[in-house]
């Protein structure tokens, strides 16, 4: 039996999840969490063979949550299900140390085949995603300025261009309104840019950003 852990701060969802899933004969759902720290406590508590997450979700999540949950269980597979598209997280994710990353657009029988293939030890990832990973360690493409971010940094990169303002981004992460600042200054000098509207303009133009529409 694969014994699944599901993490998302929807009840609707975990509840989808948990239809869809129950039906397999090997699955079974061993425990939901609807947040990072209610994950870990869980994940501390009994055991588990895949961990189903969100990637953003209110408080600890996303990159952060996955190291942790490696640093919890070293051996624990972690899927990644997001609303996010593959472009803006995928390869990050799978550095953090997760074995697959999914859309919620994905079909059922995919979640099921990418859970039973990251429960066996493998990785599940789209053709896009592999060829975007031998890129980066063949060292064959130009380097985009937002890849060279730190994991914290992209992170606040992306509330940024998301239209979240320095105050709602400190109290969503636990930091001060100063070192946020300090985090959005050392973005703009790496990424060689001078104001908000610059990097909401290149995170459109690179598919970084869930905004409609093409500046």
């Amino acid at each position: 039996m694969i014994r699944v852990l599901i993490v998302d701060d929807h009840a609707i969802v975990r509840s989808g999840l948990k239809q869809i899933l129950s039906i397999q004969s090997d699955f079974i759902i061993s425990g939901e969490a609807g947040d990072g720290l209610e994950a870990l406590r869980l994940i501390r508590e009994q055991p588990f063979d895949v961990v189903l997450m969100d990637m953003s979700m209110p408080g600890r999540s996303g990159i952060e949550l996955i190291k942790l949950v490696k640093i919890e269980k070293p051996k624990l597979a972690v899927l990644v299900l997001s609303m996010h598209k593959e472009e803006q997280y995928a390869v990050r994710a799978l550095r953090a140390g997760a074995l697959g990353y999914m859309t919620k657009e994905s079909a059922p029988d995919l979640l099921v085949t990418a859970i039973r293939k990251v429960a066996s030890g493998g990785v599940f990832i789209s053709a896009s995603v592999a060829e975007r990973l031998a890129l980066d360690l063949g060292g064959h493409q130009a380097v985009a300025p937002h890849t060279q971010l730190s994991d914290r940094e992209y992170q606040i990169f992306r509330m940024i261009v998301s239209g979240i303002p320095i105050g709602g981004i400190a109290e969503e992460l636990s930091l001060s309104v100063k070192t946020v600042s300090t985090h959005k200054t050392r973005i703009l000098q790496k990424m060689k840019m001078s104001s908000t509207s610059e990097l909401i303009h290149y995170a459109i133009r690179h598919q970084l950003t869930d905004l409609p529409g093409d500046l």
